[in-house]
Order: C-alpha cells, then structure tokens, then sequence
C-alpha cells in the first residue's frame, strides 16, 4: 500500500528514475515488509523555478510534522 512520491527538477534519465524506483521499492519491501505489488513510485517533475511554490512551501515548510528528513540535514539531525 505505500505509494511514494519523488519529486525532482526535471532531466533526470528514466534509467536513472527506474533505478531509484527499484531501490525505493526494495528499501520499503526490507524495512516495511510489504510485497512487491504493494509497493508504487511515482516521479513529479517540477522546474526549478518553481519548487518553492510548488514543493517548498507546501511539502516541506506546511508539513514539517510529516518530515523525517529534512533538506540540508542529516536523518539523525531532526
């Protein structure tokens, strides 16, 4: 049941993307224990000049209850 999102800049490769969707679905398989099949990843593209209002402040600054890593910190940092 774990749907992830990441978004990014855009012009990342989609190898690159199948690579980080297959590591992002083993990782949640290993820690989650979840089955494959329950597991989906999905990549947003959002421009640069547009993260702040599309990303930053409501994703980050509006959700920091939700964050469990926070940009420009390590995990242990929070």
């Amino acid at each position: 049941m774990p749907h992830v999102i990441v978004k990014l800049w855009p012009g990342k490769s989609d190898a690159q993307k199948r690579q980080l969707a297959d590591r992002i679905t083993k990782d949640v398989m290993d820690v989650q224990r979840y089955g494959e099949e329950s597991v989906s990843v999905a990549f947003e593209e959002v421009p640069s000049s547009q993260w702040r209002e599309q990303v930053y402040e409501p994703d980050i600054v509006r959700k920091q209850e939700c964050l469990f890593k926070k940009p420009g910190y390590g995990i242990d940092d929070l």
